[in-house]
């Protein structure tokens, strides 16, 4: 079972809306960042883009760049909330993983179904991996490349 999409955007590989904004920032926080055994994370950096509809979903798109600047990870999440009641139902998708610098992508694919109920203090999960196909690899990586062209873009 997968949820309709709430936007053309909030679907798990879907391309990004022409007005989804790219943020840059720094992977380590500065008071870390200036430790010494923060140095093989020098100068690194995350890619994010943030998309939601209030109250019923969002996604997300996470790039780590090296300190080169060469994505090395990369993640699609999208989710998707409903009110069943005083339950809350909610489904999440998932690919991520390692950008290798062969080209190749090592990650997983997950779904996961969860409920949260008044009675429960903690949400019930119903978590399921699988080895991404390559289409989805190769979307996430025409992902990655667009997110990356967007925030070059944004830094002129």
């Amino acid at each position: 079972m997968t949820p309709a999409p709430l936007a053309p955007w909030h679907a798990l590989l879907a391309p990004l809306p022409d007005d989804a904004v790219v943020k840059r920032r720094p992977v380590l926080p500065p008071e870390i960042a200036a430790k010494p055994e923060s140095a093989a994370v020098a100068g690194w950096e995350q890619l994010t883009v943030e998309l939601s509809i209030p109250c019923k979903g969002m996604r997300h798109l996470l790039v780590v760049l090296d300190g080169k600047g060469r994505a090395i990870s990369a993640s699609d999440h999208v989710m998707y909330r409903a009110e069943l009641g005083k339950a809350v139902v909610f489904f999440q998708e998932t690919v991520g993983g390692r950008l290798e610098e062969d080209g190749t992508f090592r990650g997983t694919r997950w779904r996961t179904l969860g409920l949260e109920s008044p009675q429960e203090e903690e949400a019930k999960l119903d978590p399921l991996p699988s080895a991404p196909t390559e289409a989805e690899a190769n979307a996430l990586k025409a992902l990655v490349a667009e997110i990356m062209r967007r925030s070059i873009i944004a830094a002129r």
